[in-house]
């Protein structure tokens, strides 16, 4: 077995993430260019997988395998492996498929891993926002672009109205109903609100201040390992509601302070319910 405290094992975990998450995202555009298939579709019609999506998934397990043949896996189209070693990789091979099938540029390539249930690296290479969001458990978080690496910090806002707030949508048409009602309460308090399309991305823009806040029902591992602890890593929380674990139900992600407060009101919403009666009070 291993640690979480070998730092030779961290580096060579991080090494090895970054360059096949950055390897992927390669593969992944310029199959954009050349012209994307949907392959089919999974929980409903507005579910799709690309061919692009089984064959950067391939890509990314053959990496994996070669490098440290012996450790799990868990990805999005289907990669399901035990580990004999404690090391688990969890990959989203593009996040943000939709937006990857319209030209969007918020879609990514997710790679986290973990080491006795634990997540100690989190890599996302967005390759049309020319960005790559790094995280090693207690070493921080941060962003490398053109520019040069950036140390990321979570913003830290009084409250919900001097907030920014980002959220997703899921795939059924009856829980995008009860999210649009949970939206329809917080949009009239927060500043403003942004809706990214791309669980990993919404979390680098958590961690990089550009947002100060995220949540979504509906999202799985893939989406949110790497991004989870690039945000903790940027001094962010990370979770469920009312102290749940993060989690299909619900993830929530922002600065400490603000955290509690959205904890609060979206559990108060029922936010992680698929209610959809306005039964809740007046939205303001």
């Amino acid at each position: 077995m291993t640690s979480i405290a070998d730092l030779a094992l961290l580096d060579e975990l991080r090494e090895i993430a970054v360059t096949i998450a950055c390897e992927a995202g390669q593969l992944a555009s310029v199959g954009r260019l050349e012209g994307v298939v949907v392959a089919a579709t999974k929980s409903s019609a507005d579910d799709i997988v690309t061919e692009m999506d089984r064959r950067v998934e391939a890509l990314l397990v053959e990496r994996i395998l070669a490098a440290r043949p012996d450790d799990g896996l868990l990805g999005e189209e289907g990669a399901e492996r035990v580990s004999t070693t404690g090391v688990r990789w969890i990959i989203d091979p593009i996040d943000g498929t939709v937006n990857y099938l319209y030209g969007i540029a918020a879609w990514g390539v997710s790679v986290a891993v973990e080491v006795d249930g634990v997540t100690v690296v989190g890599v996302i290479h967005s390759p049309d926002l020319g960005e790559t969001y790094v995280a090693v458990l207690g070493q921080g978080a941060r962003r490398h672009d053109a520019r040069g690496v950036h140390e990321l910090r979570v913003n830290e806002p009084v409250g919900i109205a001097e907030s920014l707030i980002a959220t997703g949508f899921g795939y059924s048409a009856e829980r995008r109903v009860a999210q649009a009602r949970v939206l329809s309460h917080i949009v009239r308090r927060a500043r403003d609100t942004r809706r990214l399309g791309a669980c990993s991305v919404d979390l680098c823009m958590v961690a990089s201040g550009r947002v100060d806040a995220y949540y979504e029902r509906g999202t799985h591992a893939w989406d949110y390992a790497a991004g989870g602890l690039i945000v903790t890593e940027a001094g962010g929380h990370f979770g469920g509601l009312r102290g749940a674990q993060p989690g299909e139900e619900m993830i929530l992600a922002a600065g400490p302070a603000l955290f509690a407060i959205l904890d609060g009101e979206l559990s108060r919403l029922r936010a992680d319910s698929d209610e959809t009666s306005d039964v809740f009070g007046p939205a303001n």
